[in-house]
């Protein structure tokens, strides 16, 4: 018996949702990211104003300096959208958490010498609470901000700074044999030793800061772009000798999560910066403020950490750094 098999391919009638379709053109597929992304702001029937601002719409474009033609301009390189974020960091944390169980079983912090664990202790834990923060700072921008290409990915730095908390307690817990004796002291350092002093206040500031888009600029930009290169760049390779690279491996993730994360905040502020001279100027403005004022809070933890002549330097080529990078994005220093 002779069974004839045939194929029949069936063409679909449009290739992706209408909405998608009005931007990209009908016959142009989109991929997960663009379908989870463009166009998902809710604009429309809204039945009140917000009590507490009642001038504006509950979301509402006038709530940043910025002004936009299209918000969704935006686009975020690494094409996070909630499937993916999720995979991405599931994967990570399986390599991190291996690495934080190989330096805990083997008790690599409880044989450093004092000297090495009161630096770890003062300048690396009280970061968890600079990392809630963020977090805080992050969740403004999520809140207030318009349009989802740029809130969605604020959400998940949100969470991802809520982990990078977590790690940094791991790391005081490891200090103190899972006594919490460390994560107490790296509190009241952080409320009242005088080399984070200035970092707090600043962080504090950002909590009643108005525009989101500033908030974004100075948390994720200029905060970010100088304090992550001074701790986990240049501290930690001042201290890798006395730790046989095991604060490398306790660091990994932060270190891979900045550099990642760089990508995202340049797209943004470029796309944001190319839109207008005038967008250009407010966010050249927004940075030259706020890298004063941060520069000048962490001189004194930069201190702290490396030393007076070696502090000053780290900070410096921190700061050389991120001017070239603002140089790039379009934005003065």
């Amino acid at each position: 018996m002779h069974v004839d098999i045939q194929t029949t391919s069936v063409k679909p009638v449009r290739q992706t949702f209408s909405f998608i379709a009005r931007r990209l053109g009908a016959d142009k597929p989109a991929s997960r990211y663009q379908e989870a992304t463009i166009d998902m702001q809710p604009e429309a029937n809204f039945h009140y104003r917000p009590l507490w601002e009642p001038e504006r719409a509950l979301y509402d474009k006038a709530r940043t300096a910025i002004v936009m033609q299209d918000w969704y301009a935006f686009k975020d390189p690494r094409h996070f959208y909630y499937g993916v974020y999720v995979m991405a960091r599931a994967k990570q944390q399986d390599a991190t958490d291996r690495q934080y169980e190989f330096v805990e079983k083997r008790q690599l912090l409880g044989q450093l010498d004092a000297s090495t664990r009161q630096r770890i202790q003062a300048v690396l834990v009280p970061l968890r609470h600079y990392e809630w923060g963020a977090n805080m700072n992050n969740c403004t921008v999520t809140a207030y901000g318009w349009g989802a290409a740029i809130t969605q990915a604020t959400m998940f730095a949100t969470m991802d700074r809520l982990g990078n908390a977590q790690y940094l307690t791991r790391v005081g817990l490891m200090l103190d044999a899972n006594g919490d004796a460390a994560l107490a002291q790296a509190k009241e350092d952080w409320l009242h030793a005088p080399a984070w002093q200035g970092v707090r206040r600043l962080v504090e500031n950002l909590f009643v800061t108005k525009d989101w888009f500033e908030v974004f600029v100075a948390q994720n930009l200029v905060f970010d772009g100088l304090l992550y290169p001074l701790v986990y760049r240049h501290l930690e390779a001042d201290l890798n000798p006395a730790t046989g690279n095991a604060l490398s491996m306790l660091t990994g993730f932060m270190n891979d999560w900045y550099d990642e994360t760089t990508r995202w905040v340049d797209a943004t502020v470029k796309t944001a910066a190319e839109e207008s001279p005038a967008n250009a100027q407010q966010l050249s403005a927004w940075a030259a403020t706020w890298r004063g004022e941060i520069l000048r809070a962490l001189a004194p933890l930069a201190t702290a950490a490396l030393g007076t002549e070696a502090g000053a330097a780290a900070l410096a080529q921190a700061d050389a750094a991120l001017v070239a990078r603002m140089a790039k994005l379009g934005i003065a220093a």
